[in-house]
């Protein structure tokens, strides 16, 4: 590794550690044991959906968008099974579905085998940002940081971003209270205006069962 590469990935480190310390302290991060969230999701122009959205760790999870008194699963996993509501109104597995970590790749980075590099600065809606790859085999993920305030801007994965704004502090945590999400999919494009959320609330395990 040449010395400029160590250089790059201490100060990657740097970043990442102020954007947790600043948005609520690396050990209150590793605290959060659930979150629930409830708000709207905007889907093109006009389609606007009450949504509310339950996680638990360590990958517990469920989506439900409300369309008129109709509440829909959007995606769900208990734990063994990934789930949704199909056109029947019934549930229906996942077939191979991949469960998401409950916390941020960002947390505890190192120890899940990811590589941070710092890849300079980028403007994301105005806003100077850090821009860093962190990545795992062929995992990667590009993150942009304002670099007053730390706060993540923009997430760039493989086959979606995604941009945050509108932080609030919950406990001793900030949240993006707003998220805007593209992806090449049909019909993927999205934006998730929240309202409440709240954390390490006692969710039982019951109620992510298909």
């Amino acid at each position: 590794m040449s010395f400029f590469s160590i250089i790059s990935a201490q100060t990657a480190d740097e970043i990442i550690t102020s954007h947790l310390e600043k948005t609520g302290g690396i050990s209150n991060w590793n605290a959060l044991n659930t979150i629930k969230l409830k708000g709207d999701v905007v889907f093109g122009l006009k389609e606007i959906y009450k949504i509310e959205i339950i996680q638990k760790n360590p990958n517990l999870n469920k989506t439900i968008i409300f369309v008129g008194k109709k509440k829909i699963i959007l995606e769900a996993f208990d734990g063994k099974n990934g789930y949704k509501t199909n056109n029947s109104g019934k549930k229906e597995i996942i077939k191979n579905y991949i469960a998401e970590s409950f916390d941020s790749d960002l947390l505890n980075y190192t120890q899940k085998g990811f590589v941070a590099e710092l890849m300079g600065k980028d403007k994301v809606n105005n806003q100077e940002c850090y821009k860093i790859s962190v990545s795992k085999a062929k995992n990667k993920t590009l993150y942009y940081f304002n670099t007053s305030n730390y706060n993540l801007i923009k997430e760039i994965k493989a086959d979606e971003t995604l941009e945050y704004s509108n932080y609030k502090k919950v406990g001793n945590l900030f949240f993006a209270y707003r998220i805007e999400s593209t992806s090449e999919k049909k019909d993927g494009d999205y934006s998730l205006i929240l309202n409440s959320i709240e954390i390490n609330k006692n969710i039982e395990d019951s109620a992510f069962k298909f």
